[in-house]
């Protein structure tokens, strides 16, 4: 599965964005969907999953209350509601695909897209 994320740009505090991810190939309503992002000199972490169904998410504790997984398997896409952002959301956001359960760990999954910047100004 290809994945190709969108939807990121320069932003104030406070302010919101809404990611998207959209697949193209194999069957996109059999993947788990995860965001992660990295911000600049630190690891990449995970932000959120959503199940295949849709019905099941885990977010990261950080991000919990602020941000909002969801899923459209009709068009193949994900995306990332990111409310009330913070100067420490600052980070490339990469959305990626996993044949398997709902889990945060990077390693665990398979497929992953090219990042969309997001920046926040205080």
């Amino acid at each position: 599965v290809q994945l190709q994320a969108s939807g990121g740009g320069l932003v104030q505090a406070g302010g919101s964005l809404r990611l998207s991810c959209a697949a193209s190939g194999r069957t996109f309503s059999g993947y788990t969907m995860g965001w992660f992002r990295q911000a600049p000199g630190e690891e990449r972490e995970f932000v959120a999953a959503i199940s295949y169904s849709g019905v099941h998410t885990y977010y990261a504790d950080s991000v919990k209350g602020r941000f909002t997984i969801s899923r459209d398997n009709a068009k193949k896409t994900v995306y990332l509601q990111i409310d009330s952002l913070k100067p420490e959301d600052t980070a490339v956001y990469y959305c990626a695909a996993r044949a398997g359960g709902l889990v945060p760990f990077i390693h665990d999954y398979d497929y992953w897209g090219q990042g969309t910047l997001v920046t926040v100004s205080s």
